[in-house]
């Protein structure tokens, strides 16, 4: 399991007679980005809670960072972090105190304690800051603390559940940049969003929730093509190369005086056909661009709502 940060097989959890949870499957890499995306409840959070054990599962198995969330729940919370989407800082103490008191609990001390705090710190751009009472700070500064609490442990695996909730998009944007870099020195991110951009923009592979159960899964583009309505569309410099291109590919569409729709997947097989085909025939595109639908396309159609949209708790 060494290359497998997260596994998880037929995960369960119920309240009564309502299924949250209905068979869960996972297979999450080692410092990749994962998303799981789902409307309000969806299962998104209770997903996160199993898998960092603060909701016992009913059924099925899950090993996180190589240990059962079961039987060593103790090694799991070891091995990993959480930050909630809302910042859970004590507004009474400055960044730079509450940076400490996480250090504390975790039991660093002396020269560490100070190098981590002054690390995180400087990573989050907090150092002009770390003297100022947290209640001061910005959402986005506030959201910014809650993550570098969260790393005073070096976890290995760091779940985000729906981060930048409330953010302006500047922050959100922040932040984004600083869960990528989180994946440049090797640690895991299992993100929950309902913003299918921050999805599309950070996730290696993403999986949809739907009523507890998980409708789709693969990459932001592989998820893109299970949707009809991609095209390839080529334009051309004058009308009698648009009429001619029309002529031989059957079931194109005129977007405009010189622009051609041709069906496609977007895929490379697809474009490299196509373009074979325009060749073969003496034509060539003065531009080809592909086009695919986008995440909120993906997610109406495997869904049949918004992900905003709330469902029955």
């Amino acid at each position: 399991m060494n290359n497998t940060a997260i596994a998880a097989s037929g995960l369960r959890k119920a309240y009564g007679d309502k299924a949250v949870l209905d068979g869960i499957d996972l297979n999450i890499g080692a410092g990749t980005i994962f998303s799981l995306l789902g409307p309000n409840g969806a299962g998104k959070t209770t997903t996160v809670n199993v898998l960092t054990t603060l909701l016992k599962a009913d059924g099925g198995t899950a090993h996180v960072a190589g240990h059962d969330i079961t039987t060593e729940p103790e090694a799991v919370r070891a091995a990993i972090g959480v930050t909630g989407q809302f910042a859970a800082v004590d507004e009474l103490l400055t960044g730079e105190e509450n940076l400490r008191m996480m250090a504390d609990l975790h039991r660093l001390k002396g020269s560490d304690r100070k190098r981590v705090v002054d690390e995180l710190l400087e990573r989050f751009g907090l150092t002009e800051s770390a003297r100022k009472r947290s209640s001061t700070y910005s959402g986005g500064m506030r959201r910014k603390l809650d993550l570098a609490m969260t790393l005073v442990t070096r976890p290995q695996i760091v779940f985000l559940d729906e981060p930048t909730t409330g953010l302006d998009p500047r922050s959100r944007r922040t932040m984004w940049e600083i869960v990528r870099e989180l994946t440049s020195d090797g640690v895991t991110i299992f993100l929950t969003t309902q913003y299918l951009e921050e999805a599309d923009q950070l996730a290696d592979r993403i999986a949809v929730l739907d009523q507890g159960r998980i409708v789709a899964e693969g990459t932001p583009e592989e998820l893109k093509r299970q949707v009809p309505g991609s095209h390839i569309q080529l334009r051309f410099t004058t009308v009698d190369e648009v009429d001619a291109a029309a002529r031989l590919l059957p079931g194109s569409i005129r977007d405009d005086a010189l622009a051609l729709r041709v069906p496609g997947n977007g895929g490379t097989k697809s474009l490299r056909l196509l373009l074979d085909r325009l060749a073969e025939s003496d034509m060539e595109a003065e531009e080809v661009s592909v086009h695919t639908p986008d995440l909120d396309d993906v997610f109406l159609s495997l869904t049949g709502h918004a992900t905003t949209e709330a469902t029955a708790s």
